[in-house]
Formats: C-alpha cells, structure tokens, sequence
C-alpha cells in the first residue's frame, strides 16, 4: 500500500513501547522505507504483566499482519465476574459471547510481552524499512529544523542531531518530547498524581497447582474483580492458561512520602497482603503465594490534557499524550489505534508542505476520543473504589440489575462502552474523514488573520 511520498519521507520514532512499534509498523505497510526508531534502553526487555486484547485491538493486530505471532498466547474470555471483596459474593456475570457475535471479534486476554513481541516481530519482518537504535536517548529537539539530538550510552559527548522529515514522540508518560513541546510554550510538564498505586503480579500453574479453587479460576475462560472501599483486584488466565495474572489498585501510600522517586518501587509483601487483610479467603491465598522478592508496586499517574499533541513536523502518540488509569483496559488499544491512523494520514501526502495539516488532522481524529476514554476510564476507578456504605449498597444493587438489562457501573464491560470502543473501527473512520479534516487544516492554514 504504498503512499505518494513513502520513499522519500524520513521518519524518526522517540520510543519503541506499544505506541511506537505499532506506528513504525503500520509506516512500513504503507510503503514508508526510512523509519528510525530510537529507544533509550539497551533492548525492548519486554516486561509487564497481563494485558486486555479487546476487538477494537485485535482488529488492528490483524490488520498489522502481526496476529500469528500472539495468537499462542491469548486465551479468550467467555464471562467477567464482579464480586465483593470480603463476601466473595458474585455482584454480577457477564457472558463475553455477544462481543464475537457484536464487533466480530472475541474479547481475549494475554501477556503484555507477548503483544510487544509480536509488534517488535513484525517490525523486523518489515526490515530494512524500519531501523533500531538502541541506547538512544533524546536530549534535545529542534522544531524549526525538526530534527532531534540522540545521546548514545556508550558514546561520550553531548550527542549528535539528526535529522528527519516527521518526529513521532512515542516515548511515554514521561515524555521528553511531550516535555520540551510544552516548554517553547512556557508550560510546565507536570504528570498528575492520580493518588493511586497497583500491584502487578503473575502466578505459575505449579504455583497454583495444590489449591483446587485457585486452580480452577486459572483454568477458566473467566475474568475475576474482587471491589472494596478504595481497592480492587482484577485477575484472568494468561499464556495459554500457564500464568495466572493479577493487577490489584491501591491507595499510595508507598510512592506518597517519596513523590520525586521512582514511579516502581520494590515492595514489602507483608505491607501488600495487609493492604487486602480484609478481602475473601481466596484472594488472600492467592496474594501469599507471591515470592517475596517478586512484589512490585507501580504509582498510577496521568497527564493532564494538553492544548495541542502537534508542533510542526512533530506528534506525539499514545502514554507521551493521553496516558490512563488501568480501569478500561484500553491503555495499549488506543496507543497502537493513534500508530494506525498515523500511518493512514501520513500516507496519503503528496507535498512535504502539508506535513503539518496531516498531522493536525490525526490529532482531531484521535485527541477527544482518548481523553474521553482516560475520563472514563477514571470514572470507573471513581466508582469502584466507592467507600461509603450507602453508595457501596447502591452500586452493589446496580450490578444486580445488570442481569435485568441495568447499565454496568463496571465500564469496561458495560454494553453503551463496549458499543463505543469495541465497534469503532479507527483506520476506517480516519479514511472516512480525512479528505473533510485536511481540507479544514488547510482552510484554517489559509485563512487570512
């Protein structure tokens, strides 16, 4: 699928997480040939723990040519229980068969490096069209020129600047793109303290195998959300049904003392199995389990929405722009949905001139559909962790009455939600509005002040 100037067009990439491998992908199918990726870890170290594959996601995976390489991994899912956390009583069940039959997709789950794999796997398919650098960090950014200063971990010196036609910041919530954007502008690059804190955890089948119980739920085809006051704990099966994944959220309490720190902090297990004391037997087993120098905590941090993701020649692209809390499951979906669509408008150029109306029409094409996902996503977070009694009894009963055709006060599967981020299909929604978008950044380009 080549583009008018895909031979030419010199692409350099700040990040190679999900937003980035995702863009330089979807680049090289649409024929672009010169696509630098500079990442400032000595390798990818793909790390992390489970990761939702909604439709919306898997539809680009696939569209990606990159499906094969994770399918192995994925388990889909056939329900979602939502139960109380001291109880253990099933607050609702959610049968996930309607999402195939809906938005021709299942919902799946898998590992989070098992998904990065498979975007990095295609990235070396689409060789010699897509370069690494790693080591790489950027250090400095020249907009008028747009061009980036690299520093080399093993090179000493100030770094060298390169130069490039588009620069994509796909670096991140802590983006030194997004950072040095805000400053020509005089702006403070603050990440917001979202007061939060999760445990990511991952069990072993042979560390299950004695508990009957535990060991069903990883032999099941289900996701599990334990709610309390101010916590929850979502678990499901991962890697083919060999790991069984647990992300819990928290108060910080942990990070709270120590803001300018580390945002990931090794952690105390019996400071973790007291924050969940409270919670049902089975929950508690399954936290005890964890070795001891396997507890990690991650403080959970935003960004505020910013006035503009486009400078120039230069765009930002998933965490660097819309980072979110975890509640939605959409967190990786919407990065490599913004590499997508990148590569949609960027292919369809045919002057160097309009670089810049391109990339403002994926900024109006992405920018107000992610910030209302992170605000839901929020929201869900808000009314999960709800601690008075009377709104807990109020909400417990609205997931009763899901059954009965309620709304889902759980977001991530409630049916509107799933509508709106599960049938949406972006590249075909950025062909559909591309030629009314860039026809209005270049009338607004045009126009006399």
């Amino acid at each position: 699928m080549a583009a008018p100037l895909s031979p030419t067009l010199r692409i350099a990439i700040v990040g190679a997480g999900m937003s980035g491998l995702a863009a330089a992908l979807a680049l090289a199918r649409h024929g672009f040939t010169h696509i630098d990726v500079y990442e400032a870890a000595s390798n990818l170290g793909f790390v992390g723990a489970g990761i939702q594959v909604a439709p919306n996601l898997s539809r680009q995976l696939q569209r990606l040519g990159v499906w094969e390489y994770l399918a192995e991994d994925a388990v889909e899912m056939e329900e979602a229980s939502v139960r109380a956390c001291a109880t253990d009583e099933e607050l609702t069940k959610v049968n996930l068969s309607h999402v195939a039959e809906r938005y021709g997709q299942p919902h799946r789950v898998a590992h989070r490096a098992a998904l990065a794999n498979a975007l990095y796997e295609g990235c070396k398919d689409a060789a010699p069209a897509i370069t690494f650098h790693f080591s790489a960090s950027v250090v400095g950014i020249d907009f008028a020129q747009h061009r980036i200063q690299i520093r080399h971990r093993d090179k000493e010196g100030d770094g060298h600047w390169v130069d490039a036609d588009i620069i994509l910041g796909a670096d991140g919530v802590k983006s030194v793109v997004r950072k040095c954007m805000l400053a020509i502008h005089g702006e403070e690059d603050d990440a917001e303290d979202t007061g939060q804190a999760a445990y990511r955890i991952m069990l072993r089948r042979d560390q299950l195998v004695h508990d009957a119980e535990l060991l069903a739920l990883l032999d099941s085809r289900s996701t599990f959300r334990w709610i309390g006051a101010r916590r929850h704990i979502i678990a499901y099966p991962i890697s083919g049904h060999t790991i069984f994944n647990i992300s819990t959220t928290q108060p910080d309490v942990n990070f709270a003392a120590a803001p300018t720190a580390t945002w990931t902090t090794r952690a105390d297990k019996g400071m973790m199995l007291a924050v969940y004391a409270d919670f049902c037997p089975a929950v508690r087993r399954m936290l005890a389990l964890v070795t001891e120098n396997e507890v990690c905590e991650w403080k959970l941090r935003v960004h505020r929405p910013l006035k503009t993701w486009v400078e120039g020649h230069i765009a930002l692209l998933g965490d660097a722009c819309h980072p979110t809390l975890p509640h939605l499951g959409q967190g990786a979906s919407q990065a490599i949905e913004d590499g997508a669509v990148l590569a949609v408008v960027l292919g369809k150029l045919t002057d160097t001139r309009d670089i810049h109306a391109s990339l403002r029409v994926y900024e109006r094409l992405r920018k107000t559909r992610t910030e209302f996902l992170v605000s839901q996503a929020a929201a869900s977070g808000r009314d999960l962790h709800l601690a008075d009694p009377a709104a807990q009894a109020a909400r417990d009963e609205a997931f009763r009455q899901v059954a009965h055709g309620g709304p889902n006060p759980d977001k991530w599967i409630d049916r509107a939600v799933q509508d709106f981020v599960y049938g949406f299909d972006c590249v075909e929604d950025a062909e559909k509005l591309y030629g009314e978008y860039f026809a209005a950044e270049k009338g607004a380009k045009d126009r006399p002040c």
